[in-house]
């Protein structure tokens, strides 16, 4: 399926490959592709590439590949690609592309890190609140006509005025995040050997060692983008240095956490429980134990959802693709050591604070 743009006055034709997984088909291709035809088509010829199709000749030929979650950039898949210049994905984590493949093929990627902030971390604070007001143990009671044993629960639970909570990583959303849990009177922590001192303290929050938000949080808050460095950065040795009373909230990237060892954690009373939006394997196995502890509280990879999201991660990311079909430097390139060697055009400067969590 293919559709055809009229070229700028005197700009050379260009292709862009519309690479996403089936489950996001809608019934007609100009329904599907509507916001990013705006800004490319002008620019490029448009063709829908099925990933359980395989490679095509258009694919491996294509100027430029827009795609989101779902899809796998490999390195294999990547030095096929002949004449792409950017993979523009239309999500924050970049965990779907080979980066350094794309970075040693001279590839730009590029990603929408500021579309959906305030959705992820509202929803990061509602996991927080559910999961300290044990509102899944609190409709499980009700459920079996238990209505006043809540209040038993529940007084055994100290007010959130004068909690710690601990932030892992401290990108965008992890201060959005802040923000919000300190009008709750929250003391807010965080770790981020990424980020400058002097940028989360102005934040009004207290730049910590991983060894010392482990110890003193009463909730802890995983914002790290998935890595080599990261994977599984929650294990059984971090659970145990965690206090008892503990809850470990997740809206970042569910590898990130050794799901097993988180299990162990909470059967163990190690930490006293969790709300997760992403976990190791989507969807999970219904024999996974975390969903059935009435001290964990479950979203299924929605905390980004909302109804500019998509509209606008989908504008965003065509925007990015346009400005490199028309020979500049995008916004928001996850891999800027490309650019200088790129021959696009820098015209304007570059954040100094992308960091791994941007």
């Amino acid at each position: 399926m293919a559709r055809k743009g009229v070229a700028k006055k005197g700009v050379a034709k260009k292709s862009v490959a519309m690479m996403f997984p089936v489950r996001y088909r809608a019934e007609d291709l100009r329904v599907r592709y509507a916001l990013e035809a705006d800004l490319l088509e002008p620019l490029a010829d448009l063709e829908e590439v099925i990933p359980e199709d395989g490679l095509s000749e258009f694919l491996c030929n294509a100027d430029a590949i827009l795609t989101s979650w779902g899809v796998r950039f490999d390195a294999a898949l990547i030095e096929k690609l002949e004449n792409c210049k950017i993979i523009g994905v239309g999500s924050v984590g970049v965990d779907m592309v080979d980066v350094e493949a794309a970075t040693r093929a001279g590839i730009v990627v590029t990603n929408v890190p500021d579309v959906f902030i305030e959705e992820v971390a509202d929803h990061a604070m509602m996991l927080l609140l559910s999961a300290v007001r044990q509102t899944k143990m609190m409709q499980s009671l009700i459920q079996q006509g238990e209505w006043y044993k809540g209040r038993m629960v529940l007084c055994e639970v100290p007010r959130l005025l004068g909690r710690t909570l601990g932030l892992i990583a401290f990108g965008s959303v992890a201060r959005a995040v802040a923000r919000r849990a300190k009008s709750f009177g929250i003391h807010v922590i965080a770790y981020d050997p990424y980020i400058s001192e002097l940028v989360i303290t102005g934040e009004g929050v207290e730049p910590v060692t991983l060894d010392e938000l482990l110890e003193r949080s009463d909730y802890i808050s995983m914002h790290a983008a998935h890595n080599a460095e990261t994977h599984q950065m929650l294990d059984k040795k971090t659970f145990v240095r965690m206090k008892n009373s503990a809850l470990v909230i997740n809206t970042g990237r569910g590898p990130t956490i050794n799901e097993a060892d988180l299990i162990d954690a909470l059967q163990n009373g190690e930490i006293a429980g969790a709300g997760l939006d992403v976990l190791a394997q989507e969807p999970p196995d219904l024999k996974n134990p975390l969903i059935s502890m009435t001290n964990v509280v479950l979203t299924p990879h929605v905390a980004a959802q909302s109804t500019r999201m998509r509209p606008e991660t989908r504008r965003r990311a065509a925007r990015e693709i346009a400005l490199v079909l028309e020979g500049k430097w995008p916004m928001s390139c996850v891999n800027p050591t490309v650019l200088p060697a790129s021959g696009l055009m820098q015209w304007q400067p570059v954040s100094m604070e992308r960091g791994p969590n941007r």
